[in-house]
């Protein structure tokens, strides 16, 4: 149990700044209907972090190319190392827990209340 308690604080320590950036610009591409398309377009700082999330590059204007494939690798590999502490977060709510059923509730509407909210932003009218 310890050595869950330390992997999960670990990776979840490791991967915050990476997991902060992407939760800031997928918001930022959520919220902003006028989005620029191009790599870096625009030049704000905005739109640089943007496209570490959209392209998985830095645009700078001395840079001829770009390859994301290193950065790609690390994106997979935080993406795992997440699912991985999200499960051992979730394993360490039921050991953790007097009782199990708050932890069950807050997985099925964890669930359930997107999906609800995904269903009622339906609309067979365009004009919605």
């Amino acid at each position: 149990m310890k050595f869950l308690r330390r992997l999960h604080l670990y990776l979840g320590c490791f991967f915050t700044p990476l997991l902060l950036l992407y939760i800031g610009t997928g918001w930022y591409q959520t919220v902003s209907a006028n989005r620029n398309k191009g790599i870096g377009e625009g030049g704000g700082w905005r739109e640089k972090l943007t496209s570490i999330h959209v392209d998985q590059v830095f645009p700078t204007e001395s840079a001829e190319t770009y390859t994301p494939q290193l950065f790609q690798y690390l994106v997979v590999v935080m993406s795992i190392a997440l699912m991985i502490t999200i499960f051992l977060g979730v394993f360490l709510a039921f050991k953790t827990s007097r009782k199990a059923w708050p932890v069950w509730l807050a997985l099925v509407l964890g669930l359930l209340i997107p999906m609800i909210l995904l269903w009622l932003g339906q609309s067979t009218d365009a004009s919605f």
